[in-house]
């Protein structure tokens, strides 16, 4: 059996099989989403989902799906699987499902009486194309296949009703048609590698239920149009594929095209193949030179602190290092906007927040364990140096260094700031301000590695340094040596455990003592490790929710008190061995198999946004997160370094 394999059994039963998602990207911005049996149950969800730059920015459903339905004899047999508002589901095409593979892309097998079918659904990479072959590998009499698109032309955020304002006009294309619903909209091109029939019948079907949109508390009911079907006629051993995309492509072409776009594929058959192939979809080329780091999937764009969070893991991590380079040359120019103005940026959101600046001086350190400390310096010493500078002049429109040496950070309008930015009609969830814990871990391992870089003593920095240690354990170390998450003057400190002290004990430069470390790892490990991630609050907190679920202001709430988040392993992680060297692999090892068992439960082959703080610790958010693979996949490389070590040791002690 394949590593991402699902029986019939699995298939069959929509309890299971709708709750697991398929997501495919083209690294463009577009993307094909759905769940494994193809019955969409988000708003995002849909076989052609494509960025519209020239409307809102965001994603826009072309196609929602595609019904295929086999006949023989006059009988019809529909493959679809679509839930309705009163519940009914219509057709039952899962009922024909023998199995479904995604090791390499998405395959699934039909048995319908006497007709083997297999259907194969690839997202051609770099353009806005989905492709779906079908092949009939048995059949016992002549056999026709019925495709029907069914249309949305709509906003990954909105829902369609019933309108007369849509154009159900069609142009004829080779093997196919090309139609555009709404004016604002890309022309959608639908064709086939070989001559089919087209039966131009416009139709509404009404009240499409999405039940992931329930659970999140929004409008989750919408109609949507289907022009018409297509048939054609088909013989065993033969492959039929079909094509849509926002611009017309040559039929004769398709299966060349298949066959290329799998060649290219990486195979989803090991933990580690699964990551690489997840983080690779996070990358974004917009143009000549554009180069992004998505924050994940269906719903995020391209977030500052997550992207240079993540971007060594998704670039160095996964065998691509020039991206690294593509991707922060992109950015810089923003940076420096931000820095000269104190405005923000349209497509790099969050520029502004007063950690940003912070995690992309941990992308240069990053950047030197993958390279070196003299390349590192030649190519970003420059860049390091302006925003060291900038934050100790104090420009920062939200952060201002004290006389303490550390960061003070004043939220505008009580807006989030820092990465725990739930918010409830405005007002944060976690009102953060003043002396936050992390943003100070951050700062003070930044001038260390500044100091690093430099090669050379420089006296101020080196005061610095010591002034910023000395008052953060003055600061944020209370009478039970863990750390305040902040401290604002005028105001009692934040006694309340939470995760970001984990920072301070695990980057690579920290304040605290080894003791301290210690202790801060220890509370941590006893209050807020779960299988799956770091609770965002421990249990004892009267503040504590254990399930992200319900409306959307209870989730919002979930999020920043109690929610898991796997993305704080790392730090977690790193701190751990850090403290405990090769004595902590085993137990770094265990972490790592209870992340590999998700990847067949919600997202499949890739890690969600966050987690329940509970068991089973279901996955919430987004279906695939940049953070979260990012995590695992430094923890991977930590761990990788640690058996090169243990081989040298153990060589070195062989030859004695």
């Amino acid at each position: 059996m394949g590593y991402l394999k699902f029986d019939r059994n699995n298939m069959s039963n929509l309890e299971v099989s709708l709750s697991k998602e398929i997501l495919r990207t083209n690294r463009r911005g577009a993307y094909h989403a759905s769940s494994i049996v193809g019955c969409n149950t988000r708003k995002y969800h849909g076989l052609l989902v494509v960025p519209s730059p020239f409307m809102d920015g965001h994603g826009n459903v072309l196609l929602s799906s595609f019904d295929e339905t086999v006949i023989q004899h006059g009988a019809e047999f529909n493959l679809a699987v679509h839930k309705y508002k009163d519940g009914t589901v219509a057709p039952n095409g899962h009922k024909y499902i023998r199995e479904f593979d995604i090791d390499i892309i998405p395959k699934t097998l039909y048995r319908v009486g006497g007709v083997v079918l297999s259907k194969e659904i690839i997202f051609s990479r770099g353009t806005n194309r989905v492709l779906i072959r079908y092949t009939l590998l048995d059949a016992h009499s002549p056999t026709i296949l019925r495709f029907r698109p069914i249309l949305a032309f709509r906003n990954v955020k909105e829902l369609t009703t019933e309108n007369d304002a849509i154009n159900w006009d069609y142009q004829t294309v080779e093997n196919g048609i090309s139609m555009c619903l709404y004016e604002g909209y890309p022309e959608l091109y639908m064709q086939f590698s070989t001559p089919v029939e087209w039966h131009h019948a416009p139709i509404w079907y009404k009240d499409f239920f999405y039940e992931k949109e329930q659970e999140r508390g929004h409008a989750c009911v919408e109609d949507l149009p289907t022009p018409g079907y297509f048939e054609c006629n088909i013989r065993k051993g033969e492959s039929v594929i079909f094509v849509a995309g926002d611009e017309p492509t040559d039929p004769t072409e398709l299966h060349d095209i298949f066959e290329k776009n799998i060649q290219v594929r990486i195979p989803r058959n090991s933990f580690t193949n699964c990551l690489i192939n997840s983080a690779d979809q996070f990358y974004l080329k917009k143009g000549e030179g554009q180069c992004y780091l998505l924050s994940g999937y269906p719903w995020f764009g391209v977030k500052a602190r997550d992207q240079f969070m993540n971007l060594t893991a998704c670039t160095f991590g996964i065998g691509k290092p020039d991206r690294f380079d593509e991707i922060f040359e992109t950015a810089w120019p923003a940076l420096v906007h931000f820095m000269g103005t104190g405005e923000g940026d349209d497509t790099i959101r969050g520029i502004q927040h007063p950690d940003t600046l912070l995690w992309v001086i941990t992308s240069m350190q990053d950047y030197s364990k993958w390279r070196s400390l003299d390349e590192t310096r030649e190519k970003y010493g420059a860049y390091l140096k302006t925003i060291i500078n900038y934050l100790t002049d104090g420009h920062h429109p939200t952060m201002k260094k004290m006389e303490n040496g550390l960061l003070y950070v004043i939220p505008k309008d009580g807006m989030p700031v820092t990465w725990m930015d739930g918010k409830i009609y405005g007002v944060s969830v976690v009102d953060r301000q003043g002396y936050i814990v992390e943003i100070n871990a951050l700062w003070y391992n930044a001038l260390c590695f500044y100091q690093e870089l430099a090669g050379e003593k420089d006296e101020a920095l080196s005061h610095l340094i010591e002034k910023v240690a000395e008052s953060f354990v003055r600061v944020f170390v209370n009478e039970h040596n863990y750390l305040f998450d902040y401290v604002c003057e005028g105001r009692s400190q934040d006694w309340n455990v939470r995760p970001n002290m984990i920072f301070a004990a695990g980057l690579p430069y920290s304040p605290l003592s080894r003791d301290l470390q210690r202790s801060v790892l220890d509370i941590v490990t006893k209050e807020l490790l779960t299988p799956k991630g770091l609770r965002t609050l421990s249990p004892k907190s009267p503040y504590y929710r254990g399930y992200c679920n319900g409306t959307l202001h209870e989730r919002e709430y979930a999020s920043n008190q109690g929610a898991v988040w796997p993305w704080l392993m790392y730090p977690y992680l790193s701190a751990y061995l850090k403290l405990f060297k090769l004595s902590g692999v085993s137990f770094v090892e265990r972490v790592l198999i209870s992340f590999e068992d998700e990847l067949t439960l919600h997202g499949i082959g890739t890690l969600s946004e966050m987690y329940d703080a509970t068991p089973p610790f279901v996955g919430r958010g987004g279906i695939s997160y940049a953070g979260s693979i990012a995590a695992i996949l430094r923890i991977q490389n930590r761990l990788n370094d640690f058996y090169q070590e243990n081989e040298a040791i153990e060589t070195y002690y062989s030859k004695q």
